[in-house]
């Protein structure tokens, strides 16, 4: 089937056929409506057949990529990553080693995060600990989120 609708594409027929409307795509991928018509824009999604009234109608491959968009968003990949590895997953003859790169430079950053929300953590943490939690006006974590220097 072109990627094209035929002018006398009717709902039922696309039905039929075994297409998906928008909606029903969102349900069955997990990607919202909204999200569906941006990956659309943004060519991360092949551009939607249309019926005769406009509805855009989607097939078994293209909520499969959604799909596949949607678990890449889950596990923190950036657009830009998800467009090479949506490339990379088109690509019959690529090599593994290019998809395994990607993912290890993916979860070196998330390295990086960890590291920096657990010294988030540990510097909120023992402000709370200097901080009697009381009635009392002086609170020691307003001093230590406060800048060094006063300003003048």
């Amino acid at each position: 089937m072109s990627r094209k609708p035929s002018p006398t594409l009717e709902l039922a027929d696309a039905r039929q056929e075994g297409l998906y409307e928008i909606g029903a795509a969102a349900e069955a991928s997990g990607v919202s409506v909204k999200m569906i018509r941006h990956y659309e824009q943004i060519g991360l999604i092949p551009e939607a057949m249309r019926t005769v009234a406009n509805y855009r109608v989607y097939r078994e491959a293209d909520v499969h990529r959604l799909g596949f968009i949607r678990s890449a968003r889950d596990l923190g990949f950036p657009m830009a990553r998800i467009k090479v590895l949506l490339a990379l997953w088109d690509d019959r003859d690529r090599a593994s080693a290019d998809v395994k790169a990607l993912v290890m430079t993916h979860v070196e950053e998330i390295d990086t995060r960890i590291a920096e929300l657990d010294r988030m953590r540990s510097t909120l943490l023992d402000l709370a600990s200097r901080c009697h939690g009381d009635d009392r006006p002086e609170c020691p974590i307003l001093g230590g989120l406060s800048p060094r220097r006063a300003p003048e």
